[in-house]
């Protein structure tokens, strides 16, 4: 199975999810996604940041970056790397912006995760 051109990006630092009930109190120049559920918002940032603001969280990831241009209309990519992913035993959370897939995994599994989207590329 092979997706040319996929390029996985590490960006660099540790992440972290958060819910909380009031996302005005933390600088949206900090956040680096924003999502209102019913049960809260959930905010994904740096841990540093997370931290900084006291907020809760349980799940320590790395991200990583889809370099191929994506199109929210596109088919199957998504089930393409989280099931070559799934086959090695790491969870992912996935993002898809307007431009990249943008991929959240546990970061005991980061060089793992990275081999295998890079193994996908060629």
């Amino acid at each position: 199975m092979s997706l040319p051109g996929l390029n996985p990006i590490l960006n660099e630092g540790i992440f972290v999810f958060a819910s909380i009930a009031d996302p005005i109190k933390i600088p949206s120049s900090d956040i680096i996604m924003l999502f209102k559920e019913a049960e809260g918002t959930t905010l994904i940032l740096k841990k540093e940041f997370a931290d900084l603001y006291q907020l809760d969280y349980t799940y320590l990831s790395s991200w990583i970056t889809l370099g191929i241009t994506t199109s929210l209309s596109m088919i199957g990519l998504t089930a393409k790397f989280s099931s070559a992913l799934s086959n090695a035993g790491i969870s992912c959370n996935v993002i898809a912006a307007y431009n990249h897939d943008h991929i959240f995994v546990d970061l005991d599994r980061t060089a793992e995760a990275m081999h295998i989207l890079s193994d996908l590329s060629f």
